[in-house]
């Protein structure tokens, strides 16, 4: 019989630990994870790929739970980990910064977050295509950290670009394209909305 240490042990009770979190229950995700997170690093080490990604779903936990410090502290390592084990353009490197980008911008450090989500955009443009899902996932990112710093006509433009290609690649139909498209309308209201504001009669 399997012991509580063991990999396969481990492995299971980081995919349940992902499953609550997924359906919303981010604190029994956090008591799961953080005794994972401890095992694989003394087992395993702290760079190997299943200690990389136990320390990306804790952080992603911390996150939807509002810890965003801790989040925060999780990602930036996991950043700095992966560009020396796997190099700066690895896809899983890029994943994890998108994932920091994320969290700053949860965390109101929206300078951060975009000069980081424009960093994995300009990276996977240049290595996978402006067309690609990831790139364009990037795209709505960075549209999304503008509108939240109110840069709202940057985040039309971004909007729009990211609508445009998830049209052509998944189709008009697709919920990530429904999703930008949903948030393209919202952000041009705000910006209507200013408009009218500053044209006011006083």
């Amino acid at each position: 019989m399997l012991g509580p240490d063991d990999p396969l042990t481990l492995a299971f009770r980081n995919d349940l630990a992902a499953a609550l979190h997924r359906a919303g229950r981010a604190e029994e995700a956090i008591a799961l994870l953080e005794p994972v997170l401890a095992e694989r690093e003394q087992l395993l080490g702290p760079e190997h790929p299943d200690t990389l990604a136990s320390r990306n779903d804790l952080a992603a936990a911390f996150a939807r739970s509002g810890r965003l410090a801790e989040a925060i502290e999780l990602h930036e390592r996991n950043v700095a980990d992966l560009d020396r084990v796997l190099g700066s353009d690895h896809p899983t490197t890029l994943t994890a910064r998108g994932n920091l980008a994320a969290a700053y911008g949860r965390a109101d450090r929206l300078t951060e977050a975009i000069a980081l989500h424009e960093q994995t955009l300009a990276d996977r443009e240049r290595l996978l295509g402006p067309d690609h899902p990831t790139t364009l996932t990037s795209c709505n990112n960075l549209a999304g950290a503008y509108a939240r710093a109110g840069r709202l006509r940057e985040s039309i433009d971004y909007y729009k670009r990211a609508l445009a290609g998830r049209k052509r690649v998944l189709g008009t139909d697709h919920p990530a394209t429904r999703a930008s498209r949903d948030a393209l309308a919202h952000v041009r209201d705000r910006r209507h909305a200013t408009f009218l504001t500053f044209r006011r009669p006083r």
